[in-house]
């Protein structure tokens, strides 16, 4: 079984945004801090999870269980209606509803901020780092 935090941090005046992801696999952890294309947190938050599902099939972990963890509700109920209104989020959706059929055992869950700090922190580290660039 392997666990994924995401998480998504934005400067909104800059429109820059990076994401934290923390990969918890056979007592191994994996802490990721990835620059991001989106203009908004919102965006943000669909685009580490596109990140995400991209690094377990890098990874050929199509056969494994997975389970991501979100702290958005805007993209887990998005993924549960398989719907997004805003024409920016529908694209990224629609590319990660793609990837999730790959998947053999693939949950996306939300989980409130208290439990997703730690990629939390991993995201607002990867946001300052983008900045000094």
């Amino acid at each position: 079984m392997i666990k994924i935090y995401i998480d998504a941090a934005t400067h909104q005046k800059k429109q820059v945004s990076a994401g934290g992801m923390i990969v918890l696999i056979d007592k191994e952890q994996l802490q990721i801090k990835q620059p991001l294309r989106a203009k908004t947190n919102n965006e943000a938050e669909f685009e580490i999870l596109l990140f995400a599902l991209e690094f377990a099939l890098t990874h050929n972990w199509e056969k494994e269980t997975i389970f991501i963890y979100s702290d958005s509700r805007i993209v887990v109920q998005s993924l549960e209606k398989k719907y997004a209104k805003d024409p920016i989020f529908s694209s990224l959706l629609k590319k990660i509803l793609i990837l999730t059929d790959r998947f053999d055992l693939l949950f996306i869950e939300w989980q409130g901020e208290q439990k997703n700090k730690g990629a939390d922190n991993l995201a607002k580290q990867a946001l300052q780092l983008t900045l000094k660039k």
